[in-house]
């Protein structure tokens, strides 16, 4: 039979704690077909969580030659197809606008003009052919590896592999035309041990989407399960890293934001002013802030973007989170309308008749928390582990445009209002005809209604690093980052002595 070829790439995926055992994982790699190099630099992971319920849904990026190609990934249990699903490839770019760090622009409005004549203006603004192959036979014997299930979700071929010995499951790959990365068997060996199993997915390479950089993103997946931690076995994803990976995970709770228990957790400077040109390149301005604050901070620092409820935003680079979205999240699990394997069997039951599911009803208020981070072999020393964090509230304007706070506060009660936000502010250099002058009062462009959407600070991984000087395009002073800012214009005074 033909061999199948594959390509190598890191995935990022979630390890859980199970009642009365030791910890287990979602966590893998993928696997390559000969000497074929590929590497990955960006993931990202959606945890919705309620409970002890989790739904986690990953995306990744890959760079590699184009050819099919498949991936391992541990998990606690047989999964079958009703635990896996495929979803539509732009439910992280929703979840990724909303969430992103903002870019705004406000022209200061005429300080001749009374309020009344202002108001209004401010606004907020497929065969399973290939993975068992010709020496399937190998895997109901001396290698200790076993077929447990087979299904098809999306574009990707799945085997579900039981096996008792890391060194046969590696002896299986390679004898099944697939090359591991270096060191995977001695780091699958702790799963192995705790008995979980091993989720195989062949992916068809002509399902799948290549960028113009020669990127693919593949279809998320999205999994189901029930687990009394959250932790994300990062360190498993170096082994095919290229360089530093950008992470990105985000967090649904009914109530809560969420923070990393074991590394530092530091919030994006906020509220800033900046010069007109970060315009041309936000996302390469952005990344230049997020790795000084990194630096500044430490190289382990997970850096918390958003925390907001999901059922407003201001300003909004995109609609808030629908009840569909949310559905697609895993509301239909967390609601019960669905079910997910467990340990000890299915999530809880279909909810009582008469109960409106999240999908179709109106849906709750839950946050939605962003926290990024950039790591390589040299920074990343333990898994990232997840824990409810109080209330915090920062990057907000003022209902006259003006900035409204300097950044993150937190508090002991509360809802969550927190978001990275960089201003452009045109000040006011036309004539000022009247006496008494009213300035700091910002909206859209003169004759406009309301503000300009604003711009998500999008595809950070890949943004160019080292293009952009903080000191000269940051006009707000950040004592974090030792930049002392620039003043604003010198104006005529309003009455008082203010600006």
């Amino acid at each position: 039979m033909n061999a199948v070829r594959t390509l190598a790439v890191a995935l990022i995926a979630l390890a859980i704690s199970l009642p009365s055992s030791r910890a287990a994982a979602f966590c893998g790699f993928f696997v390559a077909g000969g000497d074929a190099k590929l590497t990955n630099n960006a993931s990202q992971v959606v945890l919705m969580r309620k409970g002890n319920r989790t739904v986690m849904t990953m995306s990744n990026n890959y760079q590699g030659p184009p050819e099919n190609f498949a991936m391992v990934v541990p998990v606690p249990v047989v999964l079958h197809k009703e635990d896996v699903r495929t979803l539509p490839a732009d439910v992280f770019d929703r979840v990724d606008s909303l969430s992103a760090p903002r870019l705004v622009e406000y022209w200061e409005q005429d300080p001749c003009r009374s309020r009344d004549e202002l108001y209004g203006i401010v606004g907020n603004g497929v065969g399973l052919g290939g993975l068992g192959g010709r020496r399937e036979h190998q895997a109901k014997g001396e290698l200790g590896v076993r077929v447990e299930a087979r299904f098809v979700a999306g574009e990707y071929e799945v085997v579900i592999l039981s096996a008792t010995a890391s060194r046969g499951l590696e002896t299986w790959l390679h004898e099944n035309d697939y090359s591991i990365p270096r060191g995977a068997a001695a780091a699958l060996s702790p799963y192995v041990r705790d008995k979980s199993k091993f989720f195989v997915a062949k992916v068809d390479i002509k399902k799948v989407h290549r960028d113009a950089s020669g990127a693919v993103q593949l279809s998320p997946l999205r999994f189901a399960f029930a687990a009394n931690e959250l932790r994300l076995p990062v360190r498993l994803g170096l082994l095919n890293a290229g360089g530093k990976q950008d992470l990105i995970v985000y967090l649904l709770h009914p109530t809560s934001r969420f923070e990393v228990a074991n590394y530092p957790n530091v919030f994006a400077p906020t509220n800033l002013e900046v010069s007109d040109g970060v315009r041309q390149n936000f996302p390469a301005f952005y990344a230049e802030l997020f790795d000084a604050t990194i630096e500044r901070m430490g190289r382990k620092a997970v850096v918390t973007e958003y925390a907001w409820q999901t059922t407003s935003c201001d300003p909004c680079p995109t609609s808030p989170l629908s009840p569909s979205d949310l559905s697609t999240l895993g509301l239909d699990v967390i609601d019960g309308t669905a079910t997910a394997s467990t340990p000890g069997g299915s999530l809880p039951p279909t909810p009582a008749p008469g109960r409106r599911r999240g999908y179709y009803g109106m849906s709750a208020g839950w946050v939605l928390t962003r926290l990024h981070t950039r790591y390589s072999k040299e920074t990343l020393s333990e898994d990232l582990v997840f824990r409810e964090a109080k209330p915090v509230s920062g990057g907000r304007a003022s209902w006259d445009g003006t900035s409204g706070d300097a950044g993150a506060a937190v508090t002991d009660a509360g809802v969550n209002n927190f978001q990275g936000r960089y201003i452009i502010r045109h000040y006011w250099t036309a004539p000022v005809a009247c006496e008494h002058p009213v300035y700091d009062r910002w909206g859209g462009p003169p004759g406009s209604f309301g503000n300009q959407a604003p711009t998500a600070a999008k595809g950070l991984a890949t943004a160019p690093r080292g293009t952009v000087v903080l000191a000269n395009e940051v006009r707000s002073p950040v004592p974090l980052l030792g930049i002392a800012g620039r003043p604003p214009p010198r104006r005529k005074e309003s009455p008082g002595g203010t600006r």
